[in-house]
């Protein structure tokens, strides 16, 4: 098949009936080809002519590389909306066709997906966050403009239920808004969920009761697809006021069967374990700027992000930009509130404020725990460091 088939010059692309994927590319065909070569690997193409083509196909399904640049060697390839399931396929069937086999072609040396372009008819497929940025700030009764002060309960794994909502109790009163499991604790036999999750809900109405403040407690319901829903189920049965799921190990159908579930009227926190075997790599693998694209199309209130500083600090400009996409207007759908996490603490509270930006969720785990003078001094500490920032 000829390669002008997989070809368009730009005033022939529509963005209402595309999905356009951006792509960085280092191949020895030159960028042109190159694109030739995705566009057809992820539509109607293969390594061979033939017999089973119809003219019909090539002009409707076919996907077009339409423009590139030489200097960034970055590629755009349309594909038009009619090969997407987007009703029953969703996400799955989405990366199936603009991150699938691309990744293993021979022709390329390197390719990142460092952006996807998705129209208003595409986002309206998806319920996108139920709460949103607003509306979690709603539910603990904070203003705009004032990052969230959140931690996360360690150890990561081994408190029993009791010792965990202690833990949960004093950073609280400490003055954090926002409670979470680390991305490895579910429902083990040491701390199991339902146990787990009574004690803290006990504890923050003490914390209520004393102080009158709310305090959101995201439990981690990771897990395979049935199972999580029924922990869903049995966590709000407990009182649950949040919900947590690490979006990449269960998958975006699972984060959106819980967004899209009428019973289920709690926030939901999401953790990216996982995402930098994707995202790490500046030359091939996905940019995090695409997965949180599609956290917030599958209806994730709050998600992980990045650093300006901490052990998980990245490019503090690719950051701000993410958590900018999340806290901006796109398609309609509520915002999603970004979560800066991993090595913060107080010293350098500032200067991740300053960086990303005031609308963020600021999570402390080690920077609250790790304080000699123990977890309610730590998340003091904290408080007063977002204050005087």
């Amino acid at each position: 098949m000829p390669d002008d088939v997989f070809m368009a010059s730009p005033e022939d692309i529509d963005p209402d009936s595309h999905i356009v994927g951006v792509y960085y590319v280092e191949s020895g065909l030159g960028l042109w080809r190159a694109g030739v070569e995705i566009a057809k690997e992820e539509s109607i193409g293969t390594w061979t002519e033939l017999t089973t083509m119809t003219q019909r196909v090539v002009e409707r399904l076919a996907a077009k590389v339409y423009k590139v640049d030489g200097e960034k060697r970055l590629v755009w390839v349309a594909y038009p909306l009619e090969l997407f399931d987007l009703d029953y396929g969703g996400i799955p069937n989405l990366l199936s066709i603009v991150a699938g086999n691309l990744f293993g072609l021979s022709a390329l040396e390197n390719v990142r997906l460092i952006d996807l372009k998705i129209p208003r008819e595409v986002a309206r497929h998806f319920p996108g966050p139920k709460f949103g940025m607003e509306g979690v700030r709603g539910l603990v009764g904070s203003r705009m403009g004032v990052p969230h002060l959140g931690t996360i309960i360690k150890p990561k794994v081994g408190l029993s239920p009791r010792e965990t909502a202690q833990v949960a109790y004093e950073a609280a009163i400490g003055g954090v808004d926002f409670v979470k499991d680390d991305e490895t604790l579910t429902n083990q036999p040491f701390c199991p969920l339902e146990e787990r999750l009574s004690h803290v809900m006990e504890k923050l109405d003490q914390v209520r009761e004393e102080t009158g403040r709310t305090v959101l407690y995201a439990v981690n319901i990771t897990a395979q697809h049935e199972a999580m829903m029924e922990l869903a189920d049995r966590a709000i049965e407990q009182g649950a006021n949040m919900l947590m799921v690490d979006v990449l190990t269960a998958g975006f159908s699972a984060l959106q069967s819980l967004a899209e579930d009428p019973s289920i009227k709690l926030p939901i926190h999401v953790h990216r374990a996982m995402h930098a075997a994707m995202t790490r790599n500046p030359r091939h693998g996905i940019h995090m700027l695409v997965l949180a694209k599609l956290v917030r199309l599958a209806g994730g209130d709050q998600l992980h992000t990045g650093t300006a500083a901490g052990k998980m600090e990245k490019e503090a400009t690719e950051v701000r930009k993410i958590d900018d996409f999340l806290r901006g207007e796109w398609n309609g759908l509520k915002t999603v509130f970004p979560v800066a996490s991993g090595g913060i603490h107080p010293g350098i509270v500032e200067e991740n404020i300053r960086l990303l930006g005031p609308d963020l969720v600021i999570n402390a785990g080690g920077g609250i725990h790790g304080h000699p003078m123990g977890v309610r001094a730590g998340a003091r500490a904290m408080r007063q460091a977002i204050e005087a920032a």
